[in-house]
């Protein structure tokens, strides 16, 4: 068990707060399915999405790029900090945009530096990937990039229905990861993007703690997506890389998926 699975259990044992369970880079648009062309604008906020919660300073990314028809594109420069005001604190935060010209999938990619957790004492570096589709041309969504941690989505991760399953494979550099720990987040409050800020949120936190799934001995796990909207996955210290700058790093893999009711 990881320093930081370790120190959530205690704290859970004490009937301590354990806000850094639910830890969450997102990269967040207002529209999974692209309906015209055009420069979509995306907001990177590190907080805690499921109880509109506290709001940590976000470094300017190492990486920053879309996958589109198998071809990368470098948007790193398209980002400008943008200061996120939460329920609770104004945290560093950043805009940028996307460019959707042709159909198909374009899968974003987000590499934070490591973020420094004084509580537990360990550094956090969540790979965060999530999906945009124009026209409903399936192009890479299923593609296994190799990345160090990697959550391969194994439903169209942009039109999930209210109801089914997603099912996800925990990766590391393209292999499997048995046993991995998955937080499950919805974001209960979707950013207001013109105003950088947080709105109401349209539910309560589940009152047994985090949503936790275990992947299975090939690397697999399944969720029963209850309502539409914005779920994250995070799978916990899958990452090749487990010390950074002398302390323990939790090299996080997540996922954003984007589910809607039939009509």
């Amino acid at each position: 068990m990881t320093l930081r699975k370790t120190l959530l259990a205690a704290a859970a044992a004490a009937a301590l707060p354990v806000t850094a369970s639910a830890h969450f880079l997102s990269t967040y648009t207002e529209e999974a399915v692209i309906g015209r062309p055009g420069e979509i604008p995306v907001k990177l906020i590190f907080w805690h999405p499921m109880d509109n919660g506290h709001v940590m300073d976000l470094a300017k990314p190492r990486e920053f790029y879309m996958i589109h028809n198998g071809e990368r594109t470098d948007l790193l420069d398209t980002l400008e900090p943008a200061a996120f005001e939460g329920a609770e604190n104004t945290g560093e935060a950043f805009l940028g945009s996307v460019p959707v010209r042709r159909s198909g999938d374009y899968v974003l990619v987000t590499v934070p530096e490591p973020y420094y957790e004084e509580s537990e004492d360990i550094h956090i570096q969540q790979i965060t990937r999530v999906f945009l589709n124009r026209n409903g041309l399936p192009t890479d969504w299923d593609a296994i990039m190799g990345l160090p941690a990697e959550i391969q989505p194994l439903n169209r991760p942009y039109n999930v229905l209210v109801g089914s399953t997603f099912t996800g494979r925990v990766l590391s550099e393209g292999e499997p990861v048995p046993g991995a720990e998955i937080e499950i987040e919805y974001l209960a409050s979707e950013p207001d993007i013109a105003d950088s800020a947080t709105t109401d949120a349209t539910v309560t936190p589940p009152a047994g703690g985090t949503l936790v799934a275990i992947s299975d001995a090939n690397g697999y796990f399944t969720f029963g997506i209850p309502t539409a909207g914005w779920w994250g996955f995070a799978a916990l210290g899958v990452g090749t890389e487990t010390e950074f700058d002398g302390t323990e790093l939790s090299q996080d893999a997540v996922i954003w998926i984007h589910a809607s009711e039939l009509e």
